[in-house]
């Protein structure tokens, strides 16, 4: 297994690492949103300093739950078995939350797909969820 920032980050506040299947999928969909929207920004950023208001309008537009369920169903043929049965739990999971301008289809294939990220984040799979990000923003048109 590569190392990625998620046993560094761990490893530097001395943390031990839990085992992955004892997250719910809205667990790994939280830490997935926040991985998905720290790549795009780093993204965004690196193409130009601007200001702040352009920057933010610029990532909204990628991070909100349409852009990731186009996203998550360009990548659906190239996912693993693993990987597709991340998806389905996260886009299955019964959320106390109300989708916010997206329709309930749009938000439930996104909090699969944030799912996916924050699994593959927690698995130190930084090169496979850089690809994956790289390839749903290519096939969506949504790179910077």
């Amino acid at each position: 297994m590569e190392k990625g920032i998620n046993s560094y980050i761990l490893g530097r506040f001395g943390i031990e690492r839990r085992d992955i299947r004892s997250y719910s999928p809205l667990t790994l969909a939280y830490i997935g949103d926040g991985i998905f929207d720290l790549v795009i920004r780093s993204m965004i950023v690196g193409a130009g300093n601007t200001h702040v208001n352009d920057l933010h309008q610029r990532t909204s537009q990628i991070v909100k739950a349409h852009t990731q369920s186009e996203m998550i169903g360009e990548l659906l043929p190239e996912l693993t078995d693993e990987e597709m049965a991340i998806y389905k739990r996260g886009r299955n999971a019964k959320s106390a939350t109300v989708a916010k301008n997206a329709t309930v289809g749009d938000y439930r294939r996104a909090t699969g797909f944030e799912a996916l990220m924050g699994y593959l984040y927690l698995e130190d799979k930084t090169e496979r969820l850089m690809e994956l990000i790289l390839t749903g923003l290519s096939k969506t048109g949504k790179g910077v």
